[in-house]
């Protein structure tokens, strides 16, 4: 399917998965916009990367923690592509520790960022949107919303507090042809978890049911999945891209 004369903006798009979601865009004809945080010589690449696939494609910069940025980096994307179709949510950070030794800014951190920024770039969104009558908003969650994990508190809320609060933003919108749809990736193959122990690894491979990790590619797809207009009677809902973990 092709999303040629749609407009993508994808948060933490420089690397990894964020990366993988701006390519797989570019490639089905959205032009996208590659926000980052810190590191804008990646998200140039990324954007560069885009545009030879024939796309228009500009680095934004932004950390979705500063809400005040969020509205300014929508706007920068209308005004200089003219519309914002797609959002997609990615952008996140983790603070791991066990509970009792978890710090209270860590915590805070990861709110910050993984769930009030996905707020406060949905927000921003809201009102281009709905006056389009047309919008893809899709949030990346996380098999951790679904099964906790020890050491990630703070993150495993983070990304459960994104499913209600997307499931909302689907109902206010759904009116305005605007859905709101979340993938949940599992265990996905990144710097990451290549950078684990042997020991680690093979503890992690007998957690998942088809006994690999995923690719960020596969998140890409999912991602693509609802970003079509022919998904555009599908709003609310949790995709889980895991190798079955969440079965």
């Amino acid at each position: 399917m092709s999303m040629q004369g749609k407009t993508a903006l994808v948060t933490g798009g420089s690397r990894g998965i964020g990366r993988a979601i701006c390519l797989a865009l570019a490639r089905r004809g959205a032009d996208v916009a590659v926000n980052y945080a810190g590191n804008e010589a990646a998200a140039q690449e990324v954007a560069n990367a885009c545009r030879a696939l024939g796309v228009r494609s500009i680095a934004v910069g932004a950390n979705v923690a500063d809400a005040a940025a969020c509205g300014e980096m929508v706007k920068q994307v209308v005004a200089e592509l003219g519309r914002l179709d797609i959002l997609v949510c990615n952008a996140g950070i983790t603070r791991d520790n066990l509970a009792l030794m978890m710090k209270e800014e860590d915590f805070d951190a990861v709110i910050d960022t993984n769930l009030k920024g996905a707020f406060s770039c949905m927000k921003a969104a809201y009102r281009p949107m709905m006056k389009q009558k047309y919008g893809r908003i899709i949030a990346l969650s996380s098999v951790v919303a679904l099964r906790g994990n020890s050491g990630q508190a703070n993150y495993a809320a983070s990304k459960a507090g994104l499913i209600g609060m997307c499931k909302s933003f689907a109902k206010e919108l759904a009116g305005r042809n605007v859905t709101v749809n979340l993938i949940a990736p599992g265990y996905i193959n990144t710097d990451m978890t290549a950078a684990l122990p042997a020991a680690a690894q093979e503890s992690l491979m007998a957690s998942i049911p088809m006994a690999r990790l995923g690719e960020a590619e596969d998140v890409a797809n999912a991602v693509c999945f609802f970003a079509e207009e022919s998904a555009g009677y599908i709003t609310g809902q949790v995709l889980c891209v895991d190798g079955g973990m969440a079965v």
